[in-house]
């Protein structure tokens, strides 16, 4: 379940980057965080610290729940 939720918030961040014209690299400065991790994120490799999905939201302009709804 857990694994499921996870993979989710990846494919949902990478969607709504997508969405709005962002490349990983702008929406990790954006975001403060480094690129690869938003990488691993969006790929199912990692799972994102509590901080990261929030700051990810706002770096793209989108509201967190956006992100982590099934």
């Amino acid at each position: 379940m857990v694994l499921t939720r996870r993979r989710q918030i990846g494919e949902n961040i990478r969607a709504a980057r997508r969405r709005a014209h962002l490349t990983q690299e702008e929406v990790a400065l954006r975001a403060g965080i480094e690129r690869h991790t938003l990488n691993r994120i969006e790929g199912d490799h990692a799972a994102a610290r509590l901080d990261t999905p929030i700051l990810t939201a706002d770096a793209i302009g989108v509201r967190l729940a956006q992100l982590v709804r099934e």
